[in-house]
């Protein structure tokens, strides 16, 4: 089995990910930090899911968010 100890979002999916930061900074908030439409008409996890699942550019700074939100110091 591949591990990945320098990753912290290893063993995090999509789903936990977006979740958690809808939980932290609320849909209006989520949307400050990264301006995508999906954040900020009529939000749902599932639409935006479907969203970031084929816009890398957009995932990427989800992840990027949640890394410097919950993993950094």
């Amino acid at each position: 089995m591949d591990t990945q100890p320098n990753n912290p979002l290893h063993g995090l999916t999509l789903q936990a990910i977006l979740t958690r930061l809808v939980e932290h900074y609320g849909w209006s908030g989520l949307y400050q930090h990264i301006n995508v439409n999906c954040f900020s008409n009529d939000p749902s996890i599932k639409s935006s899911l479907k969203f970031l699942r084929r816009t890398q550019w957009a995932r990427d700074k989800v992840e990027a968010l949640y890394i410097d939100t919950f993993c950094e110091g």
